[in-house]
């Protein structure tokens, strides 16, 4: 259970206060009408309480804090209910154990109604009259804490019933929220960023007070696991490989047999749960629940990613308010944060003040709020906490993982020191390609002189009925280089069956754009943004990787790699994805010289802009001093190498200064920053065979000549 502790202070009308009061008490005997007398006494485990010392707790919390202090001459309902339904709080005095809570058939279910009844009444009378701040800050803690045991009400009842041969329903009428289906990878800024809350509003003690924390960037899933996912990590022997465990969890499955979540049942090929609503056929794209901290934690390392720390979870819900799902009525979710005070917390004074510090030890942080949570408790900075082996909780799984953007600032740093170290100077063009520099290209593109993309556009609507008759079957497409994605929806049209599309861009800004259009124009397509230097590695989602796919690699970019790099990405592309994928490629095909010229040298300089934004980039995040006006833009067309060259100019004699080195140009000095390779079908064909691809169709824009190849893997 959370923690109880919390504070009020915006003045609260007693109509209102009154009337919330009855709404809570009210939801409570809803949830036991559910129940019959015998349910109610029983307790299935020591971590679990009986339903009928439930509605008597939290009765007995409103008499013990609220109304005997607060009403002179106040004599208790019954003097042995302090000792059977005191919980945790020593300073009030003795109480019944908890894993003997079941065995309180006396007082009776009538009895604790009666109890209910009466403290009911007195409290009606205590709001009526208009209770002073600091009274109505104690009422809502009540009433949270009470909302706190609706929730284990329904738990405990659950993994009641679970222990029946029966396997009765609690709530027939029980609605799981709906499925998410297509899931994402969110990007999420770090930073200097508030954590906790310290305004007006109810919380409890734990959530305070606000405090700064630094956040890495990192990524966060913008849905919950699903059953069908957790279903490949079963099949996959994740429960009996050690592998993936911490210690104490590999133990903890050994010794207690766990080989599914807790209320999964198995007949023959058939997989069941059990719900509130009984047992009921397991629903694959459903979010999994009533795992523990260990499961939770050996699914993300098998997926390779992490559970996110409570910081990064509130941050991420507070920036992606409108993208992250499943936030609160879903699933609990694990985190990777103990359970301990923030900087600054301070329990309250009195005996409500004692609950939460002594459970800061040996327990892990939640965050959200799961479908049993009553409406309107759970909020952003709420903290759950739980042992990490419980389980039988609404406690589902929300994948993080760690971005890489320091480790790609120092390979850029790295890559700039050497190219500028070397003779002759030159920088690899994957740096062209920040946010600002993938703006540019796209305006490139739209310069006259600039051929391929418009060739490229037309060549894939002219083909677009063979391409649909070709890919007839497969259901993923995956892009290379994406960019802003306007090629992609001539591939998308062509083959209606693809239902899923990752766009694997190094620009974040071209990434979010893209992914926002599809999303409103195609939204029945699951889409699966990956930003990513593609020449690093290709790293396809987990739930993708045996699934039929299409690999879309447009714009010629192949182009700029020389030969044996553009097989390595080739043969990369092969391995990572499934037997008998496909692999689409634009190709730039030989021309006149003069129109290579133009389209690498626009009247308008907006190539020579693009050209120079690696020396703004350097400036920007390397701290580099380059006089970017004293470059100029060259572009060469390079006959023996049948290739396009750009480089940039040093205009002066200058040195430039880099992570405490100098740099001396003089006047006509040059940097190489790009090759653009053109191609016969012949030349490409050879590179394609030397990384397993055959081609087995192109086709030929006679214009300004442009191929769009098809290929297919040698193996298959």
């Amino acid at each position: 259970m959370n923690a109880l502790i919390g504070f009020f202070s915006e003045p609260v009308t007693p109509s209102t206060l009154l009337d919330r009061f009855r709404a809570v008490r009210r939801r409570s005997l809803s949830l036991a009408s559910l129940l019959s007398a015998e349910d109610m006494v029983v307790q299935s485990m020591p971590d679990a309480s009986p339903s009928k010392w439930h509605l008597a707790h939290t009765t007995w919390f409103f008499e013990t804090f609220v109304i005997a202090p607060s009403v002179d001459g106040y004599r208790v309902f019954d003097e042995a209910f302090g000792y059977c339904f005191n919980s945790y709080y020593d300073a009030v005095g003795p109480r019944h154990p908890r894993s003997m809570r079941g065995l309180l058939t006396r007082p009776a279910l009538a009895r604790v109604l009666a109890y209910r009844k009466h403290v009911d009444a007195r409290m009606d009378e205590i709001l009526r009259d208009g209770p002073d701040s600091e009274l109505a800050a104690l009422v809502e803690l009540g009433l949270a804490h009470e909302e706190q045991h609706q929730e284990l009400f329904v738990m405990d009842a659950q993994h009641l019933f679970a222990q029946s041969p029966l396997l009765p329903a609690f709530d027939p009428a029980f609605r799981p929220p709906p499925a998410c289906g297509r899931a994402a990878f969110l990007r999420v800024d770090g930073g200097l960023v508030s954590i906790g809350t310290s305004d007006g509003a109810f919380a409890f003690d734990n959530e305070r007070p606000a405090h700064l924390v630094w956040l890495e960037p990192f990524e966060i899933a913008d849905r919950l696991v699903t059953n069908d996912e957790w279903l490949a990590f079963i099949e996959a022997g994740g429960y009996a490989q050690s592998e993936w465990w911490l210690s104490d969890g590999w133990d903890r499955c050994r010794d207690e047999g766990w080989a599914a979540p807790l209320y999964w049942k198995r007949d023959a090929d058939r997989w069941f749960e059990m719900t509130p609503k009984g047992l009921v056929p397991l629903d694959r794209q459903a979010a999994v629940q009533h795992v523990s901290y260990y499961e939770a934690d050996a699914y993300a390392r098998w997926r390779g990613a992490r559970l996110p720390t409570e910081m990064e979870w509130e941050h991420a819900v507070a920036t992606h308010r409108t993208r992250v799902r499943q936030v609160s009525d879903t699933a609990w979710q694990w985190t990777s944060s103990a359970y301990a005070p923030y900087p600054g917390f301070v329990p309250a004074e009195g005996a409500v003040g004692e609950y939460n510090g002594k459970f800061m030890s040996g327990q892990l942080v939640l965050r959200g709020g799961a479908s049993i949570t009553p409406p309107g408790h759970a909020r952003p900075t709420y903290r759950n906490f739980y042992r990490a082996h419980q389980r039988w909780m609404f406690a589902g799984v929300r994948l993080a993982r760690t971005t890489v953007d320091r480790d790609a600032k120092h390979a850029f740093l790295r890559d700039a020191i050497a190219g500028l170290s070397r003779s002759p100077r030159s920088l690899p063009p994957k740096y062209f390609y920040d946010d600002a520099g993938s703006a540019l290209f796209e305006a490139i593109t739209e310069t006259p002189e600039y051929y391929p993309t418009r060739t490229e556009m037309a060549l894939l609507d002219e083909v677009k009925g063979e391409l649909a008759l070709l890919l007839d079957g497969f259901d993923v497409l995956v892009e290379l280089g994406s960019g802003a994605s306007r090629k992609t929806d001539r591939v998308l049209d062509a083959n209606p069956g693809f239902s899923k599309y990752v766009p694997i861009d190094i620009s974040r800004d071209a990434l979010d754009g893209a992914v926002t259009r599809l999303r409103a124009a195609r939204p029945a397509l699951a889409i699966f943004p990956i930003e990513s230097d593609f020449t690093k590695s290709i790293d396809l989602p987990f739930e993708l990787k045996d699934q039929p796919t299409v690999v879309f690699f447009p714009g010629s970019t192949i182009g700029n790699f020389d030969a044996d790099d553009a097989v390595a990405l080739m043969d990369a592309v092969r391995r990572a994805v499934a037997q008998g994928a496909k692999f689409i490629v634009g190709v730039d095909l030989v021309k006149p010289a003069s129109t290579l010229r133009a389209a690498y040298d626009d009247a308008a300089g907006v190539t020579a802009a693009f050209n120079r934004n690696v020396l703004m980039r350097m400036n920007r995040e390397l701290g580099a001093d380059f006089d970017v006006d004293a470059f100029a833009h060259r572009a060469v067309w390079n006959a023996e190498k049948s290739r396009m060259e750009m480089y940039l100019v040093s205009s002066k004699a200058q040195t430039v200064h880099l992570a405490g080195r100098s740099f001396a140009f003089e006047a006509g000095d040059v940097i190489h920053t790009e090759n653009s390779h053109k191609f016969t079908l012949a030349s490409f064909r050879d590179l394609a065979e030397r990384a397993g691809w055959r081609v087995e169709h192109a086709w030929i824009a006679k214009e300004n000549p442009f191929a769009l190849l098809l290929l297919g893997n040698l193996a298959d």
